[in-house]
């Protein structure tokens, strides 16, 4: 009935998705399992992509040939750059997304490609022998043969649904658990554990007071997340803004008793970044309000998202307190809040190629790996599915450094320190965010997937090749372009900026503190005539190298200190116990990950500089 396939791909979420994208646009012949077929690429949680970090994380994605991005352009409501009061290495894009359109495009993209079969069933268990994953079995007892087999079960394993005291089975609202492969797994040598998670009521956007909120529009020109020619949008959805009170909290209070959080039902770790609004009464009892975003769900419905308001309380408490909320005085709820907890399995139990490393040719992706978000799932879902095809081909995975995407980080992150909660990307983490931009996110990785043999690829580096030399011709032009004291000293002096005194280039004044080349283009005629011929993403591209040389240089400098020790390998075989002057926590630590590098070494929780130096000492260096 099947033939032997070289991937299997158990879930179909965002992480599930990417995986069978990545696996068959390198050529192999890939199987998509899901529960339900109608349920592909569900916006389970709120109907956005991107956000701080996330942002950057999806222009990732797509440049290594994935379809996050091209899906989120072709089905957006609204488009945001986030931070754009801070330096570039902040900048985030994030957009609203039209929740149906987004599964509708997904799935058609999926269908469309002649490397994808797909199968609607439970996967109960792995088949297993001598160590090596050999396929899967199902509910119905058919085993499917393939070379790997990838993992992206999302909050399906084991999934509780709980409001208030009542609570069962599911992976999402309506939708049943996964069941079977926690014990297998187990059983095999894994050790495994409990996260939640949550998500807000929905309600009806016809029964709200938008005059009462404050409105959140989009960007006047709006961008988008694909480097390659997917629409821009014309036409925007606007978000509005509202906030809790004292009143509400005191009514979200009386639930409390019943609170499956605080009253010991949930075991599982909640995330510490997106708390539920009962947690955030509870950890910040000096605000007397929280901000909420009141988000739709899409172009053609009535549907609207609650942001900020997600829960597990009773049902009636959280209708008594969202009536509270300023513009939600005469709201109907179409389905409340709940939490949901999941089996998880820690992802120190992975190599970095996301295989783990009990069972040969078996990878872990998503949510599996204690991450939340779609963004984080995406992107271990397109490393996953290219080393799994990597591995069915014997060839070296694909593995990225701290120092080339956000997705490096974050992989680095749960394989060499572990997650105890749901673990969510941040600036913050990459300690190279100058050089891990948004806007360059293909010029950094676009030559990796066209080096692997993506489909796609090689237009795409077309494109790169175009800005990266727009970008100097542009870069050449300011060095050299001159400016008098008459062109600019009436700009600098209503900026508060030093006057000049003689005549200087452009790119000198263009390093100035709050001076940029949109400004600069209104009172120089000659920058703007140049300039009008070239693309904004190029120009962008120029103004960021030029402005913020000297950081990037430095980083670069960092770079190159770290991939010495990168470039150092250990062995996998070797014994750490054999070197007392190891401590013991390092000795325990390095059995039991064996990283590949020193660099990797180095990152792991417990392993300090003194244990380096021995390593380093003991290998001649």
């Amino acid at each position: 009935m099947f033939p032997k396939y070289d991937v299997i791909v158990v879930g179909a979420g965002h992480s599930g998705c990417e995986a069978a994208v990545a696996a068959a646009n390198l050529g192999s012949k890939v199987l998509l399992v899901t529960m339900n077929m109608n349920t592909i690429a569900q916006m389970s949680c709120n109907p956005a992509m991107g956000g701080v970090a996330k942002g950057q994380i999806v222009r990732e994605v797509d440049a290594l040939g994935g379809y996050s991005g091209i899906v989120t352009d072709h089905t957006m409501v609204q488009f945001r750059m986030l931070n754009r009061s801070k330096g570039p290495a902040m900048w985030s894009p994030r957009a609203q997304s039209d929740r149906m359109l987004f599964a509708a495009k997904w799935r058609k993209m999926l269908e469309d490609h002649p490397n994808i079969d797909f199968w609607q069933e439970m996967v109960t268990g792995l088949v297993v022998k001598d160590g090596m994953v050999k396929g899967v079995q199902t509910g119905m007892g058919i085993e499917i043969e393939s070379h790997t087999v990838v993992l992206t079960n999302g909050t399906f394993l084991n999934g509780l649904i709980h409001i208030g005291e009542k609570q069962f089975g599911g992976g999402r609202a309506g939708e049943k658990a996964a069941t079977g492969i926690t014990a297998q797994l187990v059983e095999l040598g894994f050790e495994s554990g409990r996260m939640k998670t949550g998500t807000p009521p929905r309600v009806d956007g016809r029964s709200l007071d938008w005059e009462a909120m404050e409105l959140q529009p989009g960007d006047e020109n709006p961008s988008k997340f694909s480097f390659t020619d997917t629409p821009t949008i014309k036409k925007q959805l606007p978000c509005h803004i509202t906030y809790t009170s004292q009143e509400v909290h005191d009514l979200l209070k009386t639930g409390f008793d019943r609170s499956p959080m605080f009253n010991g039902r949930i075991r599982g770790l909640g995330p510490r970044y997106c708390p539920s609004i009962e947690d955030k009464i509870e950890r910040f009892a000096e605000r007397d309000r929280h901000q909420l975003f009141v988000e739709p769900e899409g172009w053609d419905t009535c549907e609207i998202y609650v942001n900020g308001f997600s829960s597990s309380l009773p049902e009636d408490v959280q209708f008594k307190a969202l009536r509270k909320v300023r513009g939600f005085e005469n709201m109907k709820m179409f389905r409340p809040g709940y939490a949901i907890e999941y089996d998880f399995f820690p992802p120190t139990q992975l190599k970095v190629n996301l295989e783990t490393r009990l069972i040969k040719n078996l990878f872990f992706a998503g949510q599996i790996n204690g991450t939340t978000g779609y963004e984080e799932a995406a992107c271990q879902g397109l490393m996953a599915g290219t080393n799994a095809h990597l591995a069915v081909n014997e060839e070296e995975p694909l593995v990225l450094k701290r120092s080339e995407a956000y997705i490096g980080v974050l992989i680095d992150d749960l394989v060499n320190k572990g997650t105890k909660e749901p673990y969510r990307m941040f600036t913050s983490r990459a300690e190279y965010r100058i050089l891990l931009r948004q806007d360059n996110a293909d010029l950094r990785l676009t030559p990796i997937a066209q080096k692997l043999g993506v489909k796609g690829a090689e237009e795409r580096m077309e494109k790169v090749n175009e800005k990266k030399e727009a970008a100097k011709e542009i870069e050449k032009f300011l060095r050299n372009m001159s400016v008098t004291q008459d062109d600019l000293n009436g700009y600098l002096e209503s900026k508060g900026s030093a006057l000049l005194k003689q005549q200087v280039k452009i790119g000198g004044v263009l390093l100035r503190p709050h001076i940029n080349l949109k400004e600069l283009r209104e009172v120089l005629p000659a920058l703007n005539e140049f300039l009008s011929k070239h693309n904004p993403e190029h120009i962008n591209e120029a103004e960021i190298r030029m402005k913020y040389e000297g950081y990037i240089q430095k980083e670069k400098e960092m770079v190159d200190k770290m991939n010495r020790l990168e470039q150092v390998r250990l062995s996998e075989e070797f014994d750490y116990r054999e070197l007392n002057s190891l401590s013991a926590e390092a000795r325990e630590k390095l059995m039991q990950l064996k990283p590949r590098t020193i660099g990797q070494a180095s990152r792991i929780s417990g392993v300090s500089p003194s244990d380096i130096s021995v390593l380093l000492v003991h290998m001649g260096r």
